[in-house]
């Protein structure tokens, strides 16, 4: 029989598995000689393919793990790479890593306390905790607020514009075109009236544009969600928070704030002020798999009233029987819209115990150092141009003078040769390269780096 990583042999069990699993790690990096490997999705592909072989093959193979963890890192994108910087993809904590292989093996699902007694337990505690960062102790009207676990944005937005729809029936969504993607899908999915987008010239939303729309709209008290965002996918950018809020609270809406990036600054007392206003928010997007270091999945949906997390609640009698509710047990099904959920809890609550808020600010503080750094390195460069000085970790520049096919090609040159990983945004009418530091070990050497290495493949 195979064995098993829980009980009390786990331990002694996945011991061996994890030196084979370390080393695979490193003979997979070992392999690359960048951020990303060489050859592009073809050449990629085609080593992946050779090291798998049969993916189902009738008689096992021992040395499996060993093989794909090896080829998996040989051909993964390595987000701790000081010049792998295209996404908002973070290199994770050692230490909420090593929390995350206890959740593994512990393997609770936080739908039914009898298979969750302290994970769902250190839940509550952390969200709340967390929602204090956002609120402060109480909510609305004196009601605490809360916060949810969820897979990250995309999920949170969905969750968002659902409570706004359960709360107050038809509900009509205004976002500035800089709103992420996830809620124009959110509305699909949800059955509502496609969103009322208003301008964002600027990057970020226009609140008189904003104070027109909601005016000729005017729809019943709560019907109108309005979404704005802390820290666009493109540049990072904040939108006007206090403004708008202001204007939401005039008109009656509700006030939905992304701040999936941003909301990272909260544990920075130098850039917290950033975030002004986002406590006026009746819900709140944060991701810590952005600026919290964690790896994948932690998303947070926080709640200015626990109250407005009613309409999730759900009836099922295997899970929260109404005399296991009255005896004592917690119902964990209005928790999330999903039933099994792993305890993502686990590695959030230990890196907020490890790094503390000073520790978690610091790294906040480094990484957006590190932006204006380069910022600066490329207002300077004569080559370069820079388009705006960073508001959170996110630079963009473009070479001078080039043509957006040449911004284009520079980048995809880079990614097929293994060398960088840029992204890519679209302000201004123009495509401009996308630098976005997440790693707090970068240095002053790794940018100037990737600055040369921009300007060594642009034709001239």
């Amino acid at each position: 029989m195979s064995p098993l990583a829980s009980g009390p042999q786990g331990p002694t069990t996945l011991r061996p598995l994890l030196t084979t699993v370390l080393d695979a790690l490193t003979a997979g990096a070992a392999t690359r000689d960048g951020p990303l490997p060489a050859g592009g999705p073809t050449e990629v592909a085609a080593r992946l393919r050779e090291a798998l072989g049969d993916p189902f093959p009738d008689h096992g193979d021992e040395d499996a793990l060993r093989t794909l963890v090896q080829a998996v890192a040989a051909g993964a994108a390595d987000p701790a790479d000081p010049l792998c910087t295209a996404h908002l993809h973070c290199p994770p904590l050692a230490v909420a890593t090593a929390a995350d292989l206890a959740a593994s093996v512990l393997n609770p699902s936080l739908d039914s306390w009898d298979q969750a007694p302290a994970a769902s337990e250190l839940e509550a505690l952390v969200t709340r905790a967390l929602a204090v960062e956002v609120y402060g102790a109480t909510g609305q009207a004196g009601s605490a607020g809360d916060a949810l676990v969820t897979t990250g944005g995309t999920e949170s937005n969905q969750l968002a514009l659902l409570l706004a729809r359960e709360h107050h029936g038809h509900t009509q969504l205004v976002c500035a075109e800089n709103a992420h993607h996830s809620l124009r899908r959110a509305t699909w999915l949800l059955g509502l009236p496609e969103p009322v987008t208003v301008p964002a010239s600027a990057g970020t939303m226009d609140p008189a544009a904003l104070g027109e729309a909601l005016t000729a709209l005017q729809g019943p008290r709560g019907s109108l969600l309005v979404a704005a965002t802390a820290g666009t996918t493109d540049a990072g950018l904040i939108d006007p928070l206090p403004d708008i809020a202001a204007l939401c609270e005039t008109h009656g809406a509700r006030l939905h704030i992304d701040a999936a990036y941003g909301g990272g600054l909260l544990f920075s007392d130098r850039h917290r002020p950033k975030l002004h206003g986002l406590a006026r928010a009746h819900t709140v997007t944060l991701d810590l798999h952005k600026l919290g270091w964690q790896p994948v999945a932690a998303g947070l949906l926080a709640v200015r009233d626990r109250h407005d997390l009613a309409p999730l609640g759900h009836h099922a009698d295997y899970l929260n029987a109404d005399d296991d509710t009255e005896a004592g047990l917690p119902d964990l099904l209005g928790r999330s819209l999903r039933t099994t959920r792993r305890p993502d809890i686990l590695k959030i609550a230990v890196t907020l115990k490890t790094l503390g808020r000073t520790g978690l600010g610091a790294l906040v503080d480094r990484v957006c150092e590190q932006a204006a750094e380069f910022a600066e390195l490329v207002h300077r460069h004569p080559r370069f141009e820079l388009h705006d000085r960073p508001t959170i970790s996110t630079v963009l520049f473009r070479p001078t003078d080039a043509t957006d096919d040449t911004v284009a090609a520079v980048r995809r040159t880079l990614l097929t040769e293994g060398r960088a990983v840029l992204g890519r945004a679209r302000l201004d009418n123009r495509l401009w390269l996308k630098a976005t530091l997440l790693n707090p070990h970068t240095g002053a050497d790794d940018l100037a780096a990737l600055l040369k290495l921009v300007e060594g493949h642009t034709p001239r």
